[in-house]
This record gives structure tokens, sequence and C-alpha cells, in this order.
């Protein structure tokens, strides 16, 4: 039942990557001077792979809209790792991924927060994907 959604597996396998990173960063935190922005990403990532999985599974499970819910988790993802990997880059190579990475994946954060909000009060389709 758990593979009504394209790309669920995808997005749930994603999810433990960021899950497995930010413990990976938390570890690399505590022993890194300087390490609280290392803290940041890891606590992004680990929040929001349970956010994301979490999403995809409502959303499957039709408890939020199937494609908004989806597109939630998606977003939690994509958001959280652009978000973690802007930090980590600055941490270890001094420089910024790209102007403004953090930002754009901070917003992305919550405007999928905001989505999933939307999700779970949209009327459900009638019928599965």
């Amino acid at each position: 039942m758990m593979t009504q959604i394209p790309g669920f597996r995808t997005a749930v396998a994603a999810a433990g990557l960021m899950g497995a990173a930010g413990v990976i960063l938390a570890a690399a935190a505590a022993h890194t001077s300087g390490g609280a922005v290392l803290l940041s990403a890891s606590s992004m990532l680990l929040f929001h792979a349970l956010a994301a999985i979490l999403a995809v599974l409502l959303a499957d499970r039709q408890l939020a809209h199937p494609r908004l819910g989806f597109a939630a988790g998606c977003g939690f993802i994509a958001g959280a790792t652009l978000f973690g990997a802007d930090l980590t880059v600055l941490q270890f190579l001094g420089h910024r991924l790209f102007p403004m990475a953090a930002p754009s994946g901070g917003t992305l954060m919550i405007l999928s927060w905001l989505l999933l909000a939307v999700a779970a009060v949209w009327p459900r389709p009638a019928t599965r994907f």
C-alpha cells in the first residue's frame, strides 16, 4: 500500500540519507572548532527528514491531499538539503554553496510547512493516483 504515490520510495530514501547526514554533522560539530554552524545544519536535516517521511506517509494514506502532501515532503527534502549543504560548505570550505542558498532552503522549508497545512484541509480526491 505504501507505494501508491510515484516517487514515494525515492522520497523516503532521500529522507533516510538526510537523517544519516544529520547525525554525521552532529558528530562533526562535536569535534570541530566553531561547530555551531554544523549543529544548525544537523538539526534542520534531522527534523525535516522526519517531516518529509510523515508528509509523504500522510499523502499516501490520503490523510492529507496526496499531491500536495507529497509536494510538501519533497519540499522538506529539497529545502533542508540546500540549507544543510550551504552551512556545511561554509564550515569546511569557507564560502557559500551559492548566494542565498541557505535562505532559499529555509524559505522552501517554510513554504513546505504551509503547503502541508493546506494539504491537511484540502478535500481529498475521489480516486487515488
